[in-house]
């Protein structure tokens, strides 16, 4: 039985200060639908008071628990623990050495001012050839939307456009961070089950059943984070299907782990499949994950001119332009040569390959087969009620992620954290030598549970 959890508790409290309080998840309804009321209840100022500092927005979300645990993990090899983590998700790649040397030469040539806030005409540019050459998609410069990284994008179109009551759907698991930005925007997120045996998609029919006169958005992440799944043209058509149903909604696809796919899967999205709602949807993407430009922090999106416009005004008053160095960098990763894309993607799933095998004869562990990104999701429910030899029960993905890292020094992040239990994320963007010791380690950390 699979748990929908709607969006994360506070991440594990490892110090021995009590854990502040937090929401208990709401029951599920509409089909596996779960809904937060925002706020603690057991908090003892009161809203506005002299004694809270901070907002009521700023309450209702929790921590990146992706981002603790990664500290957690740096925190221990600090202490000269051997520790591997494998819950951060950026590529273990360093940045092509000609992207980096289109840095050095703008920073000489003294392109270091600030640029239009939503990004320079020669980015811009670039972006709106990459959408065609690669996606089949004609948008003009004044419907690109660039910001520094791909989760600003989506905050920008998420504040420019929600309002109190708006709902938007998430099929769940789903990236740690969407239902956070969506209660900071004032709205409410809708998570909506999936299942390993859809291989972590959302069906047609559960987003009908999910939708109400409310819905605004849906948020579709192909392939996914955390779970590597990626959406076929016909599974992507269905969904548009229902879409075209319901005109209010816009549909916001985050497609960041376009260029990691494997075994000849071929990536489409959305606005490409169904060309009717080109005029309602965003399409996000970046370029952290296929060029190794995490640390750059450059996101673009394209989308309808109103919708964009109604974004730069927001960056405007926010965050401005991304640093112009970084965007000097994209415009070469963009128009630069592309030939490393394919040799990492295969890199990507001779790895993926050998943490499924491994994973797979560990005691009680079941891991599915993703398309692409470079994170397995697997199902620990065989692990569920056992005992660990510290005499810790195993009750939750949560205490299988905590115990496996007191133990074993091994760092994942609990399937608690993106809204589906009983599963854990493995992000294996790291070398094959360090994936066979972690997954060994897991094998015989589930070999001693009782």
């Amino acid at each position: 039985m699979y748990r929908l959890r709607y969006v994360s508790p506070p991440p594990h409290n490892f110090s021995d200060t009590p854990p502040e309080p937090f929401d208990a998840p709401a029951s599920l309804h509409r089909s596996g639908v779960a809904r937060k009321t925002p706020g603690n209840p057991n908090r003892t100022d009161s809203p506005g008071s002299p004694m809270s500092l901070e907002s009521d927005a700023l309450r209702r979300i929790a921590p990146s628990a992706t981002i603790a645990i990664s500290a957690k993990a740096r925190a221990l090899k600090a202490e000269g623990k051997n520790v591997i983590a494998l819950s951060a998700g950026e590529p273990d790649f360093d940045t092509p050495d000609n992207i980096k040397d289109a840095a050095i030469a703008a920073i000489r040539a003294g392109k270091t001012k600030y640029t239009d806030p939503d990004g320079m005409p020669e980015l811009k540019a670039a972006i709106c050839a990459k959408f065609e050459r690669e996606n089949g998609l004609d948008y003009k410069p004044s419907q690109v939307h660039i910001a520094p990284g791909g989760k600003p994008v989506i905050y920008n179109a998420l504040v420019a456009t929600v309002n109190p009551g708006d709902e938007v759907v998430i099929p769940a698991p789903y990236w740690v961070s969407y239902p956070d930005m969506v209660l900071l925007a004032g709205g409410t997120p809708v998570p909506v089950a999936t299942t390993a045996e859809n291989g972590f998609k959302l069906v047609a029919a559960d987003l009908e059943k999910a939708i109400t006169p409310k819905t605004k958005w849906l948020i579709l992440n192909s392939p996914s984070n955390p779970s590597g799944a990626a959406y076929t043209r016909e599974e992507l058509q269905a969904i548009a299907d229902v879409l075209l149903r319901h005109p209010q909604v816009w549909v916001l696809t985050d497609d960041m782990y376009e260029h990691l796919v494997f075994d000849d899967f071929e990536f489409v999205t959305i606005a490409q499949v169904e060309p009717k709602l080109y005029d309602r949807t965003l399409t996000m993407n970046g370029v952290s994950k296929a060029y190794a430009m995490t640390g750059w922090r450059i996101g673009y999106a394209g989308g309808p001119e109103p919708l964009i416009k109604a974004m730069a005004k927001m960056i405007s008053q926010t965050t401005s332009n991304p640093a112009s160095i970084s965007q000097w960098a994209a415009v070469e990763a963009l128009n630069g040569t592309q030939d490393f894309i394919k040799p990492n993607a295969k890199l990507f799933q001779k790895r993926r390959d050998l943490v499924v095998s491994m994973l797979n004869q560990a005691s009680g562990i079941h891991c599915p087969t993703p398309e692409g990104a470079f994170y397995v999701y697997p199902s620990v429910e065989g692990l569920i009620g056992k005992t660990a030899p510290s005499g810790k029960v195993i009750k939750t993905d949560e205490d299988f992620a905590v115990e496996l890292l007191e133990t074993e020094g091994v760092a994942v992040v609990h399937g608690a954290a993106f809204g589906l239990s009983p599963f854990f994320r493995i992000s294996y963007a790291t070398s094959e030598d360090v994936l066979e010791d972690a997954c060994g380690r897991i094998q015989r950390f589930c070999g001693n549970l009782k």
